[in-house]
């Protein structure tokens, strides 16, 4: 009985884990696509217009929900 108590006790006072936000000013970290939406940046900026591509078609592939699928999805359409 004094276990269960303090399991409950302990389980009571932890903590409680909040839900993360999707605002991107609020995120403590960048994500993978937006580390690599910003190095197809740099790509595009120095003429480099392969590794542009490229890399624009790899954050779609490898990370469709990533809100920088969208964006390079946009991006790859424009050039054509």
């Amino acid at each position: 009985m004094l276990r269960s108590f303090a399991l409950a006790a302990v389980v009571a006072l932890a903590p409680m884990q909040c839900q993360g936000s999707d605002d991107p000013s609020l995120q403590r970290s960048e994500s993978p696509g937006e580390a690599l939406y910003d190095l197809a940046q740099e790509f595009r900026a120095k003429g480099q217009q392969d590794a542009y591509k490229e890399t624009l078609r790899f954050i779609i592939e490898r990370y469709p929900s990533s809100r920088r699928a969208v964006t390079a999805r946009s991006e790859l359409d424009a050039l054509k």
